[in-house]
């Protein structure tokens, strides 16, 4: 029989708790996804002592329901991985409590793992990776262009200034009465659209890789509040293209550009942005058109956002490359990748 490696996986960076169990790094055995989008949206986003406390209703509920879904036990797992940055203070704590009390309690080993490894790491589900390899990492809180020569091997080489740009989608869904989280409907509103206000594209010709957002989002507010005053309704759903289209070009320039420093074999698509419909079509036709012999693989649409079988996939990467933690562990809100000199 092949080798059967199954990592029992946790997440709870910030409003999602869940618990998975992965064979080998590649085959989702269970995915248990504990939302809690209906207690943070009338906040228009999320209260991290909300999220926290929902954590400790559903940790060992949600890792009951793993194991039982994948038809395991604890006797079957080789080692716990879990999200310990960057996030929620509160939030990664939970799991990292959860993690460490199994590992202990089983004699397991104890897989540290970054959140946003685990976001590169979803798109192992669509295919092989291959190195030297680029990532694209757009979620709520980060905007990031990561460099891999090799596996286990991250250096950030562009990231965002200010806003991420899943956190501009939000802003700027208050502003046109969008419930949190506000990306999927934006995307579809910007499809029913035309970019008609050509807001601008902050950074976008400037000789580096990083991003900003904020200047892209007061544009935006500035001009609703601007005809809300003079009394003149605005088309939203020519707001949401033209807002979109800024984002949409901003990464597509900048990657395209990294792309154009870093020879690579593959593009990594991934993170909550990810999901959006207008960046995957425009980075399908960049790509075809400025890069054809390099590969995308895009993170399934189930596991743009944040889920514990990412963190399964790149827990077995950390564990096959000896990533150990102590009964030490704790949470570091603020982790980063080294960021490139």
């Amino acid at each position: 029989m092949a080798d059967r490696t199954l990592i029992l996986a946790f997440e709870t960076s910030c409003d999602e708790t869940s618990v998975a169990v992965v064979e080998n790094g590649t085959k989702i055995l269970s995915n248990i996804v504990a939302t809690q989008i209906d207690s943070h949206q009338r906040f228009g986003g999320v209260v991290p002592e909300v999220a926290s406390r929902h954590h400790i209703e559903w940790i060992t509920r949600c890792t009951d329901q793993a194991l039982a879904e994948a038809n395991v036990s604890y006797n079957d797992i080789k080692a716990v991985a879990v999200t310990y940055g960057p996030g929620l203070v509160g939030s990664l704590l939970i799991g990292v409590t959860a993690a460490k009390a199994i590992a202990w309690a089983h004699n397991l080993p104890l897989v540290p793992v970054n959140h946003m490894t685990g976001h590169l790491y979803a798109a192992r589900y669509v295919g092989e990776f291959k190195y030297p390899q680029m990532a694209l990492l757009v979620s709520g809180g980060h905007t990031e262009l990561v460099y891999m020569k090799a596996e286990h091997e991250f250096e950030i080489i562009g990231e965002t200034r200010d806003d991420a740009a899943g956190e501009a989608y939000d802003k700027i869904g208050r502003v046109l009465g969008v419930n949190y989280p506000a990306g999927k409907t934006i995307d579809e509103w910007a499809a029913k659209g035309e970019d008609t206000f050509h807001f601008p594209r902050a950074m976008e010709k400037e000789a580096n890789y990083d991003f900003s957002f904020s200047g892209l989002k007061s544009a935006f507010i500035n001009t609703v509040h601007n005809a809300d005053q003079r009394g003149e309704k605005l088309n939203k759903y020519d707001l949401a293209a033209s807002f979109q289209q800024s984002v949409v070009d901003v990464l597509a320039e900048k990657t395209m550009r990294a792309l154009d420093r870093y020879p690579v074999k593959q593009l990594i698509l991934a993170g909550g942005v990810a999901a959006n419909h207008g960046l995957r079509s425009r980075l399908d036709h960049d790509m075809h058109k400025y890069h054809p012999d390099v590969t995308m693989l895009q993170a399934p649409l189930k596991l743009c956002g944040d889920n514990a079988a990412m963190i399964g996939a790149a827990g077995y990467m950390c564990y096959q490359h000896g990533d150990r933690a102590g009964m030490d562990l704790n949470a570091e809100p603020g982790l980063m990748y080294g960021r490139m000199k």
